[in-house]
């Protein structure tokens, strides 16, 4: 456990997606927050046993918690697609087993032959923070952004489906979009932006 004493306003972020943390670190910095992985503290992999994006960013966050002493902020998110009923859901990183490129392979094949009207698909990000393990009450927060399946991968922006997911309010793929707009728009923005309101009144 680390010592909370010489880690003044750190909180870790349960996750070791690099990506991940630096979109984060950026659309929390407002609040002073200083935004560590859990791979910093050698926080073990903890088993996403849950059946909805709510439970498996509780089950990250506590553990994080549990294991630094530290607040925890734990973003359990995922790609819905109408067509497949929900899937990859809850199993978005896993769902090929052969990591992004992997992921959007198995995705488009899933939906090989089926017209933009059938694409239909939205982001969906879960946050939670915990001021400590045993927290009663933590703050969780989500968002959503709609869109759908593109084709084929467009843009050399962002991770996981941004290239094949597709923004109709900007015309173009999550992959095309400048970072500061997507930081603005998305998904894990959009539940940024209430857990940034809901810690504020305790500043």
């Amino acid at each position: 456990m680390t010592d909370s004493s010489t880690t003044a306003g750190t909180v870790v972020l349960a996750s070791g997606n690099a990506g991940k943390l630096k979109e984060l670190d950026r659309i929390l910095a407002p609040l002073g927050f200083r935004l560590r992985s859990q791979g910093e503290f050698d926080v073990p992999e903890v088993a996403e046993t849950g059946l909805s994006f709510v439970e498996n960013a509780l089950i990250k966050a506590r553990a994080a918690a549990e294991h630094t002493g530290l607040p925890a902020i734990a973003d359990d998110s995922g790609l819905e697609v109408d067509a497949l009923q929900g899937a990859p859901g809850i199993h978005s990183a896993r769902y090929s087993g052969e990591g992004d490129e992997g992921n959007n392979r198995k995705l488009l094949a899933a939906l090989e032959g089926l017209g933009q009207e059938q694409r239909s698909a939205r982001f969906h990000c879960v946050l939670v923070f915990m001021r400590h393990a045993n927290d009663p009450t933590p703050i969780i927060c989500q968002g959503s952004w709609e869109g759908f399946i593109l084709d084929a991968p467009s843009g050399e922006q962002g991770f996981g489906y941004d290239p094949v997911f597709y923004v109709p309010a900007e015309g173009c793929s999550a992959a095309e979009l400048p970072r500061d707009l997507k930081n603005r728009i998305s998904h894990r923005a959009q539940a940024c932006a209430l857990l940034a309101e809901a810690l504020q009144p305790q500043r």
